[in-house]
């Protein structure tokens, strides 16, 4: 009975909206996020963190696509910056964001989500553009 109960508070504690799931020509990868969707979330991002877990990442949520641009200011661990369209499908990837570099790592595409991973967990999970990305704010194309 004990084990039933820690099982529904864990459940509980979190949400569907605080995962999501990588899926690239070697797997799916979950990732526990934290959600980034008001200009003040946006823009203070993940700076003066000192790590990130490998499962670990931020989602930028922008509600409709546009071009966007980032910057490493304050930031003080590497990121990938996995670009992503309104359909989950990766667009573009910078890879190992140079920590406090303030040089603009622009979209290069209208995306609506932005995710930030730990710099070189996208080499290792084996991502690349068109690569797709599941979770729950993300409308899938039919």
């Amino acid at each position: 009975m004990a084990v039933l109960l820690v099982l529904v508070g864990t459940a509980s504690a979190c949400s569907a909206g605080d995962y999501g799931v990588l899926h690239t020509a070697k797997g799916a990868f979950a990732f526990t996020l934290e959600i980034a969707d008001t200009p003040a979330a946006r823009e203070k991002g993940l700076m003066f963190r000192t790590s990130l877990a490998p499962d670990a990442g931020m989602l930028f949520d922008y509600h409709g696509e546009q071009q966007t641009s980032f910057w490493m200011q304050n930031t003080l661990i590497p990121l990938d910056m996995v670009f992503i369209g309104a359909d989950g499908v990766v667009r573009t990837i910078h890879a190992n964001a140079r920590p406090m570099d303030t040089t603009p790592i622009p979209s290069e595409v209208p995306v609506q989500f932005v995710l930030e991973i730990a710099g070189g967990r996208g080499a290792k999970i084996g991502l690349k553009v068109g690569d797709t990305f599941e979770q729950v704010r993300v409308k899938a194309s039919k």
